[in-house]
């Protein structure tokens, strides 16, 4: 998976992964509900992609 990502995703997810450790240091439960709002977020552009590529026929 990592390799399909590429440098720029890598270090957009350190980057990401580092703000919420920064927020988890200040409050837990402020940053829970920023990671699960990314987790969310993944989920609906993975749907949107996914019905995307469905409607172009590249995907079963």
């Amino acid at each position: 998976m990592l390799d399909n990502l590429g440098p720029v995703g890598i270090a957009g997810i350190v980057v990401m992964l580092a703000g919420i450790a920064l927020v988890a240091h200040a409050s837990l439960q402020i940053a829970a509900g920023i990671a699960l709002v990314l987790a969310g977020l993944g989920i609906v552009v993975k749907a949107l992609i996914s019905g995307m590529l469905r409607s172009f026929g590249m995907m079963a």
